[in-house]
């Protein structure tokens, strides 16, 4: 992709993504719906149910909230989250299959009563590659079983309170989006589509609305208009209240409009489609709109009316203010393309966004699609000499270029996060294909160290790239990423930004209590960190800010992560340790603050069962939740944090209702709990006590108690810790090296941070060492590692360079071209800086901070300017060239030559430019049977001919990044006649003298010689010559006929000539160029190509000469023609 953008694949926010409408949908895999497409099933598959996109998933920057319903990617089945909560639906036709939670294809499966027993018989065991399991009997030396460690199951079925609803009349639709607003409200909102995947489009829809949390819902097709047909929900992020309908574009563009939680609506029609929509993060009432025609709409009120920001806006680059990062709310950040098809940067408000209030931050262009506003940092890219270059402003200061390693040449990066003031990003290098390297930046984004390499990638349905990159919510500076090592992915998590890695530990029993043999590094757990775009491989991870210590996800035990044996596993103790849960996929969702954990299993068979644990995964409990069983499409629990409401969407046979079942967990608790249910938990990794210089006490809950936690009381303590050397990272330019010390890169020289530092003033001289970001460490060796202030040294100017500001040699006469002068090091506030532009003009400047914004001057005429320029501070100089190339658009190029010639003569080809001067050309000549062209650095060339017929002479003039051509045919033969021909007056009225009016005339003069003289056409050629008055030039060829008799001798040409001319004289020829308009052809009285003998018993050199002069100045009089008509357009 090679630009700065959005990646990752962690559904814990990571992602840069524009976060969205936090919409699921589920359709018909392989088939395109809601603006994207599900992906194909793997072969021999059933069709069924596939994960598609609904939503843009994670936190995304500040400024970005409820977007379009665009690709839902790395959510969960079960989709909780705070504040937002929607899910869209989609049923294949003719199936009643979810096979988003199926099992892979060929995979055995258990009973769903059963989730305990293995498949395999008594005594029998699987073994992952690189790891070794007992079976059967205990020998001399292995472990036994130990039932305490095996995770138990309560067979007993117990029955859960819910409820069952059937949108009746519904049972055609496919799809549903589906809103549960939250906040203490009861209100949910269904949108079912009936979508004609012949048609492309959506032909039914029924709006249902629930006020008792899904018990019962009421039908709102009347009061939305009974022929109206909606495409898309939405809500308001700050707002919960207002609701956003949008109407199927392909029967009319309006919105309906509700604020009271989808009770009564307005219509408000659109003069405008739109594609996708931005609510402010602040301001319930503002929107932006994306329409289909790619122009940015605002509305300060939600909706109800419209005004045009900008044409020409970037799909997805358009951005909202970030609160404390710019003083304006409605200040709006996009990218939109200019006439010529390059990209900009703009800022402007809301509602008064004209050409005059228009901002550019950026100064010049920047690449395409490459704008990212997170945050307090907003990013670009710019490419030149073949390499992208990656740019920031922090806090919207002016933008700096962003260091990585020198040598790292990044071919694509992805922003990932921006969280606690620093940037981790995603690079590929030059030498990676699949693999990307962890970058972590300063504060101001500006230097890169690097956290880990070769971390997987892949890319999402959508296209875009994943990164296996898992940030672990409620625990500050803890993440899991999947790291490619000899071919081999293996799974390894830190607890301090990046600076420590490790494998995890497998566990040591099985899900039976059987031991496990898996020695690190040779063996260790791995997990999938990504939801896939495979509806059979779901790839769960899950964790939760309210529930810090427990993470649940699929994997495998292994040398390496596998698409195969997969197996559930939860840790309770934040990554230190896991348990086997369960031996095939499921999807979990946290309930009660993390309390209750419920598993419901993949699979593509009805179920009426899932599973409960109140201790942290170690036992579960078998629940039904409904008495008939349900194909399940979706899950979506109540939003906010206690989550004890849980709705069940799916059906009970592909020909029937969406079925809603509420299933209310409020009753499998005893009371609420009191602090006596709770028992103190400390963070800790491996056993270190001090994770990002602090140690931190969670409060835990009993796990023989039954009680709800309701509101979630966070950790108990935090006490800072003595800093040591692990809570320091290597500064920018150096490298750990395997004693644990930080030391000079090799191409890093320590003394470069000073250079922009002067004689009197101070500086941070780094140690090699920096503090992790969020680090919350004090005293011990944070002193000794901190960057010290010291003294500017005076430096003699080293290192200096002109440029321009994008990196061209080349700039356009007329417009401005900004130079960039750059010094290596020395004293920048006491240097004179002189500058000579080659034009005869010259600058001086006292300091380079002067500078700063480049120097633009404006070249008036065309050519190579040699620009010099000189610095000096009194302890030494440098100096610097750079040779510009100033050129004027080439506009056209007219090929010059003989029309006909004879065979081994000379002939001169003539490229005629305008404008004249245009700077440096190459010229790229192909003629005759040439297959290599011949390439000069001139105007003209002279080349023969050695066989006789038509040939194609072409001509490519280059003049930067424009190539201009022209092609002409010139006739060979060894003897030929010719003749000037003159026209009556009257057609130099009708001759506007362009190329293609004088090849029509031409072609009716030769059709009036042939009738007026009976000569065959192919002895004639006729050519209408440039300029007035009007002329022609008269050819008369040798022709071998098709039986092959001889060619005409030279008396037959003689006699052909002959006839022509008396044919003339007698005004025989002529034609009608137009009613009423008639036109005499005659032989000019004062021919500058009389007819002329060329056979070899006359002067052909002499006739030649003629010719030659004949042509000359008919190139001198087309030059002239061109030099009075264009000289002073340029």
């Amino acid at each position: 992709m090679g630009k700065v953008g959005a990646g990752g694949g962690s559904p814990a926010g990571l992602s840069a993504l524009l976060a969205g409408a936090g919409l699921l949908v589920l359709c018909v895999p392989g088939a395109c719906c809601g603006g994207s497409c599900c992906p194909q099933l793997p072969p021999g598959s059933a069709p069924g149910w596939a994960a598609t996109p609904g939503g843009f998933v994670g936190r995304g920057p500040r400024g970005r909230a409820a977007a379009t319903p665009l690709p839902l990617l790395g959510r969960p089945l079960f989709a909780v989250a705070p504040g937002d909560r929607a899910l869209s639906l989609e049923r294949a036709p003719g199936t009643a299959a979810f096979v988003a939670m199926a099992p892979r294809a060929g995979r055995r499966r258990r009973s769903e009563a059963e989730p305990g027993k293995a498949d395999r018989g008594e005594g029998a065991s699987r073994s992952p590659r690189g790891m070794l399991r007992d079976g059967g009997q205990p020998g001399p030396g292995t472990l036994e079983r130990d039932p305490d460690k095996a995770t138990r199951f309560r067979m007993e079925e117990l029955r859960l309170t819910s409820t069952t609803f059937a949108l009746t009349g519904d049972s055609a639709h496919n799809q549903a989006m589906v809103h549960w607003s939250g906040h203490n409200s009861s209100v949910i909102l269904i949108l079912t589509k009936l979508y004609d995947y012949n048609l492309g489009s959506i032909t039914e829809s029924s709006l249902w609305r629930s006020t008792d949390y899904g018990t019962t819902y009421e039908k709102l097709n009347d009061k939305v208009g009974l022929k109206t047909i909606l495409s898309y929900l939405y809500v308001c992020p700050t707002n919960k209240r207002k609701i956003m309908l949008l109407t199927d574009p392909e029967i009319e563009s309006s919105l309906l409009i509700s604020s009271d939680e989808g009770a009564t609506y307005q219509k408000y029609r659109l003069n405008f489609y739109i594609q996708s929509l931005l609510f402010h993060p602040k301001q319930e009432d503002w929107i932006l709109a994306y329409s289909q025609d790619q122009k940015l709409y605002s509305s300060a009120e939600f909706g109800r009316r419209w005004q045009l920001i900008q044409e020409g806006v970037v799909p997805n680059r358009f951005y909202w203010s970030v609160m404390g990062s710019n003083k304006e709310p409605d200040l709006v950040h996009l990218e939109a393309r200019t006439i010529d098809g390059h990209s900009q940067y703009l800022t402007c408000r809301m509602q008064n966004c004209t050409e005059a209030n228009r901002n550019k931050p950026f100064p010049g262009y920047i690449d395409p699609d490459s704008l990212i506003v997170q945050d307090d940092y907003v990013f670009v890219q710019l490419t030149s000499g073949g390499r992208p270059h990656y740019y920031v402003s922090y806090r919207r200061n002016a933008f700096a270029q962003m260091k990585l390693p020198k040598y790292a040449l990044p071919k694509d990066m992805h922003v990932i996060s921006t969280d606690e003031n620093q940037v981790f990003a995603a690079v590929q290098e030059w030498n990676q294909n699949d693999t990307y390297n962890l970058y972590i930046s300063d504060t101001r984004g500006v230097y890169f160290t690097l956290a880990l390499e070769n971390v997987q990638s892949s890319r999402g349905p959508e296209g875009n790239i994943m990164i296996d990159l898992y940030e672990v919510a409620g625990i500050k500076g803890m993440f899991l990423a999947n790291k490619k090592i000899d071919n081999q992915v293996k799974t390894f998590i830190t607890y301090n930004k990046g600076r420590d890695w490790r494998l995890l530990q497998a566990p040591d029993t099985d899900l039976r209590g059987d031991p496990v043999h898996c020695l690190l590094p040779y063996c260790s757990l791995h997990l999938h960190l990504k939801v896939s775009e495979n509806p059979y491989t779901s790839g769960i991870i899950a964790s939760r800010d309210t529930a810090p210590s427990i993470i649940v996800a699929s994997g495998n035990i292994g040398s390496e992560l596998s698409d195969s044996d997969i197996s559930m596993f939860v840790s309770s103790d934040a990554g230190n340790t896991w348990r086997q849960i369960f031996e095939e996929e499921h999807s979990v969702l946290y309930l009660d603050q993390g309390g209750v954990l419920v598993a419901m299993k993949h699979t593509s068979l009805p179920i009426r069962h899932l599973w409960l644990s109140f201790d942290e995964g170690r036992s579960w409990s078998k629940y039904s939740f409904t008495s008939i069983p349900l194909f399940v499409d979706g899950v979506l629990g109540e939003p906010g944090e206690e989550t004890l409401i849980m709705t069940v969407f799916g059906h009970f046979s592909h020909r029937s209702e969406w079925q809603l079942v509420k299933v209310d967990y409020k009753s499998i608790f005893d009371r609420r709990c009191a602090e006596e249910d709770y028992r103190p938990w400390q963070l800790h990794s491996q056993g270190e006590a001090c994770i990002m210089g602090a140690k931190r006490v969670y409060k835990k809950r009993k796990s023989e108690r039954k009680c709800m936690q309701g509101k979630y009381a966070g950790a108990m303590e935090s006490e800072p810790c003595v800093c040591t050397e692990a809570d320091f990272d290597c500064d920018y330019g150096y490298e750990r090296h395997s004693n644990g010390q930080c030391l000079p890169a090799f191409w890093f020289n320590p003394s470069s941070l000073s250079k922009d530092c002067s004689l009197g003033q101070s500086y941070l001289n780094s140690t090699g060492y920096r503090k992790v970001v969020s680090n919350n460490c004090t005293d011990g060796v944070r002193e000794q590692y901190t960057a010290k202030p010291q003294k500017c040294p005076g430096k003699a100017p080293r290192g200096l360079r002109i440029v321009t500001a994008d990196g061209k040699l080349t700039a356009e006469q007329g417009h401005n071209v900004t130079l960039m002068v750059q010094l290596e090091e020395g004293d920048v506030q006491r240097t004179l800086i002189q500058v000579d532009f080659g034009d005869g003009v010259a600058v001086s400047y006292v300091n380079l901070s002067s500078m700063e914004d480049g120097i633009k001057h404006v070249y008036h005429n065309v050519g190579i300017f040699r620009v010099t320029v000189q610095v000096d501070n009194g302890l030494g100089s440098d100096s610097a060239v750079l040779y510009l190339h100033v050129t004027c658009p080439l506009e056209h190029v007219h090929l010059s030559l003989p029309f006909v010639t004879t065979k081994n003569k000379e002939v001169n080809a003539t490229a005629v430019l305008w404008p004249s001067q245009v700077g440096t050309l190459t010229y790229v000549w192909w003629y005759g049977n040439n297959t290599e062209p011949l390439i000069t650095l001139e105007g003209s060339i002279s080349f023969k001919f050695t066989s006789e017929g038509m040939n194609t002479i072409t001509v490519q003039v280059s003049a930067g990044n424009a190539i201009l051509q022209d092609t002409k045919s010139i006739a060979v033969y060894e003897e030929f006649r010719s003749l000037r021909l003159s026209f009556s007056p009257n057609l130099d009225d009708y001759n506007p003298d362009i190329p293609e009016w004088r090849r029509d005339i031409s072609r009716v003069i030769k059709k009036s010689l042939v009738e007026a003289t009976g000569v065959p056409g192919e002895h004639i050629l006729v050519a209408v010559l440039p300029g007035l008055p009007t002329a022609a030039e008269l050819f008369v060829l040798p022709y071998q006929d098709p039986a092959g008799e001889s060619k005409r001798s030279a008396e037959d040409l003689e006699q052909i000539s002959e006839l022509l001319i008396h044919k003339l004289n007698q005004n025989s020829v002529h034609f009608e160029l137009k009613p009423g308009v008639q036109i005499l052809v005659h032989a000019a009285h004062l021919t500058a190509a009389p007819l002329v003998d060329l056979t070899p018993t006359h002067s052909g050199s002499a006739m030649l000469m003629l010719l030659s002069v004949v042509f000359v100045g008919l190139a001198v009089f087309v030059i002239y023609k061109f030099k009075r008509k264009y000289f002073h357009s340029c």
